[in-house]
């Protein structure tokens, strides 16, 4: 889904309408009654790609906005470049693993490294609540440092604005980026490129993000700490590309998780993709914290993965290359592309039979980006 920031939330808290798969006609209901934006609008489902079809292109559509991908390759004198922007609102600002500051900086440069960029500079603007204590802003500050560091990469310019405080029980802030990187020529990232055959790599265990900012959400603890996985991926992206694979999508499963990612890459390639449930790499904690909380693992975001189709020719030395980077040690081949008709994304489940894989509707875990 694309990183194009139209992530629009409300500022009272509370989860979003119960809209779901089962019931598509509660968008048509609450869009005919209300004419507002809802909460579910920023969850990256399929009522993110509604507002985006119906609002968003139709008035600022172009060549490089309308793909809807991480980011818009721009030809300039020698070579090529790639631009990104987002926002980052998650509630709580820490949360086990990370903060909103680390969040920031990995967010936007995993967006110019699924686009296969290397990233040259970032830029930060911060909107701050009054009466936010300053040794928070010191403490997130000094993650973005470090983020920005471990990155290999500098933040150039910024901005910084007060606003009076929002009906939260502490006062917050909102983080927007943008990012800036330079793309290899040898690089060729299209859906458009996969085909029947091509096999589906995720380089690590999924859901632990959202899963992490959940449990701090609700005050949930557990024997084993779950993590949030957020990680800068322009490493791991690199050895991947330099390991002399075709790889020929690449994106990181954030907002709707892998099943969401997973509806995109079938809707874009015009390919059905079939995953095993046994294959899809992730924690008894995240496990357990799922089923505590209702959730489909599948739908929870990520902010420290990446998933690949290849050839099928090419999925050893895939693998290979990824799990020689600490990010990628639990990489693993979940699934392929098939011909089936129409286009859609299947599960076989340990049971042994098939459900199908829709994207999110709404949003399960409001601000968890």
């Amino acid at each position: 889904m694309s990183e194009f920031l139209f992530f629009v939330y409300a500022r009272k808290s509370g989860h979003s309408p119960a809209l779901h798969s089962s019931g598509r006609s509660g968008y048509a209901a609450a869009m005919m009654s209300q004419e507002r934006i809802l909460q579910a609008h920023g969850g990256g489902g399929e009522l993110t790609r509604r507002l985006l079809a119906a609002h968003v292109l139709p008035r600022l559509g172009n060549e490089w906005l309308n793909p809807l991908t991480d980011g818009a390759i721009l030809p300039r004198p020698g070579g090529r470049i790639c631009f990104t922007t987002d926002a980052f609102v998650v509630q709580p600002l820490a949360f086990p693993g990370g903060d909103i500051g680390v969040l920031a900086v990995c967010g936007t440069v995993n967006d110019l490294a699924m686009m296969g960029a290397r990233p040259l500079a970032l830029s930060l603007a911060m909107v701050l609540e009054e009466g936010l204590p300053i040794a928070t802003l010191d403490t997130v500050l000094d993650s973005v440092a470090a983020a920005a560091r471990q990155a290999g990469v500098a933040i150039v310019a910024g901005d910084t604005k007060v606003i009076e405080r929002g009906a939260a029980a502490q006062p917050g802030m909102t983080i927007t980026t943008a990012g800036l990187g330079e793309v290899s020529d040898s690089v060729d990232l299209r859906a458009a490129r996969v085909a029947p055959g091509d096999v589906v790599i995720i380089s690590g265990r999924i859901a632990e993000h959202g899963l992490a900012v959940m449990s701090a959400r609700e005050g949930l603890t557990f024997e084993t700490e779950l993590l949030s996985d957020v990680a800068p991926l322009n490493g791991l992206t690199a050895d991947l590309l330099a390991a002399g694979v075709d790889v020929k999508f690449l994106r990181d499963p954030t907002r709707g998780g892998l099943a969401g990612l997973l509806a995109d890459l079938a809707d874009e390639a015009g390919w059905s993709v079939e995953i095993e449930e046994a294959k899809i790499p992730i924690s008894p904690a995240a496990l357990h914290t799922a089923d505590l909380l209702g959730l489909d693992p599948l739908t929870v975001a990520n902010e420290g993965k990446l998933l690949a189709v290849v050839p099928a020719s090419d999925a050893e030395t895939a693998i290979q290359a990824l799990r020689r980077h600490p990010l990628g040690r639990h990489a693993a081949l979940i699934g392929r592309c098939t011909d089936s008709a129409p286009p859609l994304v299947e599960l076989l489940t340990r049971a042994g039979g098939r459900r199908l894989v829709q994207r999110p509707y709404g949003e399960e875990l409001p601000r968890i980006c």
